[in-house]
């Protein structure tokens, strides 16, 4: 069976001492891993998080994102300069968390629009910054999986052709791809011929429903998702991405304006139909 992961962005955006309840009873659910956002982390919270982890038993990956003044596709290199500055400090304090993974959409900034389709530029800029600091994850043993998000958050890569163009000009062994049940939704004509396409870069892989709810509570198609998983012999980490208000501040900035599920419901059922989808279909 895959490794089954939990984002704990369901509670807070913030890596805190006030987390370790919450891990510990993840642990005790039968999860193998939590996932963290790394943002403007503090390093000693970080170790001390990781720290905790490494004790109870739980593995560890990160997600993070991009603003503007540091937009790898910017058309200005001291902005593009900024960006590679920021990815080495967030992959350091992903090393303070003993992360795995690096995932997100750090290809671009987040939420930044051009009012235009994306330019070979962009993807040659985002390729150059993305290789530049693979080297460093690498020693790190931090694997970097940028993520296709859907176009309402995003330009630059909304599909599984878009990334796999970009990884492609990307070019380095510890940079793959990310795939989210939640954007691929919105934006693949069929899940199953998605995940075939970038199978040979897929190194993690998000379970979202198609409102952020509780995986099994809405409309993606599940057994299509986990036999095409058991058919490209996918063998990386399923983490459960599922957002709430818990985290005023961090849910205004991603536009989640109500709640979809309770983060317990979201941590319990979901690992349920992970388990139950897994066996089902020999993952």
């Amino acid at each position: 069976m895959n490794k089954i992961g939990f984002n704990v962005l369901a509670w807070s955006a913030e890596i805190s001492e006030g987390l370790l309840p919450i891990l510990d009873r993840l642990k005790g659910i039968g999860y193998d891993g939590a996932e963290f956002f790394i943002g403007g982390t503090d390093e000693k919270a970080c170790r001390l998080v990781g720290d905790h982890c490494k004790n109870i038993g739980l593995e560890v990956t990160t997600v993070t994102v991009m603003g503007p003044d540091e937009n790898p596709i910017s058309p200005d290199p001291k902005v593009r300069e900024k960006a590679k500055e920021k990815l080495l400090w967030i992959l350091d304090r992903a090393a303070d968390l003993n992360s795995q993974v690096l995932c997100g959409p750090y290809h671009s900034a987040f939420a930044t629009f051009a009012s235009r389709a994306p330019i070979e530029d962009e993807y040659n800029w985002s390729a150059e910054v993305l290789h530049s600091v693979a080297d460093h994850a690498q020693k790190l043993g931090v694997l970097m999986t940028p993520e296709a998000l859907n176009r309402f958050e995003c330009y630059l890569a909304n599909t599984m052709e878009q990334l796999d163009y970009l990884l492609a000009k990307v070019n380095h062994p510890n940079v793959q791809a990310m795939f989210d049940t939640h954007h691929a939704n919105m934006e693949e004509k069929k899940l199953g011929l998605a995940i075939e396409r970038i199978a040979p870069r897929l190194g993690h892989f998000h379970i979202s429903e198609n409102d952020r709810g509780t995986p099994g509570s809405g409309h993606v198609p599940w057994d299509e998702t986990f036999a095409t998983l058991k058919k490209v012999g996918y063998q990386g980490w399923l983490t459960i991405e599922g957002f709430t208000r818990n985290d005023p501040a961090f849910a205004n900035s991603i536009g989640v304006w109500r709640e979809f599920s309770a983060p317990w419901d979201m941590a319990e059922n979901g690992y349920k139909l992970i388990r139950e989808m897994g066996e089902k279909h020999g993952l």
